[in-house]
């Protein structure tokens, strides 16, 4: 049995906050933020600023901003379910892990809400810009969903693992999750504050991935070959390996997503061998 850390925050600093501390760097760089105000009744009513501190009046950038808050709601959320699901692993806590699965079904809920959202923004038949905005938010939540199911099936093989002794192969999972968390808050804080330049970035970074799981899938075939009492174990290792290789892909589709929102270029499978 090897000793794993019994806490992990993510080597490249991507500790994710709980959901409702939603992240002051989005905050600042989010125009349509709300704030409280009032109807002539009394009753509240949403207030929003511009990022240059003006009042969004304007019905479709209202019911835009609204968009903007849950998808940014759902990223924050799907980003804690995955370093959340990666500590579950690491501290063999299953409690954790449940909580985990159990949240997964307000990222669904989100992004059914983004998605009617979005089509009542399309009936509207926005500009241009606003148009590719409203399909890219479209987009973007149907990546975090993805997130949220993959933080969900590393949480489940989290609490069979945890019935075990522990596999020093495991110690791998802590780094390509770093890397892989680490694109993803890199990937959404380019589609917030619209940098191109910065979500070009994320994508190389992929491969790092790519390789670090090719190399713990191929030392688990090796290992379960020679010790088939620990095949389940290995097993799911490599599935969870695999979850945090998605994770990075979606993210670098949120990168790519952020260019054609900026550019108007559409780098999809622009040379890059697809994936087995």
């Amino acid at each position: 049995m090897c000793n794993l850390p019994v806490t992990w925050s993510g080597d490249a600093g991507c500790e994710m906050s709980q959901p409702a501390e939603i992240s002051i760097r989005w905050a600042q760089a989010f125009a349509g933020l709300s704030l409280p105000s009032f109807f002539p009744n009394g009753t509240a009513a949403p207030l929003r600023l511009r990022s240059d501190n003006t009042i969004v009046d304007n019905p479709f950038e209202v019911q835009l901003a609204g968009l903007k808050e849950k998808l940014l709601l759902m990223a924050s959320h799907a980003e804690t379910a995955v370093n959340r699901s990666v500590k579950a692993l690491i501290r063999r806590d299953d409690d954790l892990a449940r909580k985990t699965k159990e949240d997964d079904n307000v990222i669904d809920e989100l992004e059914k809400e983004i998605d009617d959202g979005a089509l009542k923004l399309l009936a509207l038949k926005p500009a241009p810009m606003e148009l590719r905005m409203v399909t890219m938010a479209m987009k973007v939540s149907h990546d975090l969903e993805r997130v949220g199911d993959e933080a969900t099936t590393i949480s489940r093989r989290s609490i069979e693992l945890s019935r075990e002794p522990a596999l020093r192969q495991a110690a791998n999972i802590p780094p390509i999750a770093s890397i892989a968390l680490q694109m993803l808050k890199d990937a959404l804080d380019a589609f917030i504050s619209r940098d191109a330049a910065k979500a070009r970035r994320v994508i190389p970074r992929d491969d790092e991935v790519d390789a670090r799981n090719k190399a713990l899938q191929q030392e688990l075939a090796t290992y379960m070959t020679q010790n088939p009492g620990a095949i389940t174990r290995c097993l799911n290792l490599m599935v969870i390996s695999k979850s945090l290789e998605r994770v990075a892909d979606h993210a670098t589709n949120v990168a790519e997503m952020v260019v054609y929102l900026c550019e108007g270029r559409d780098i999809r499978h622009s040379g890059k061998p697809k994936k087995s």
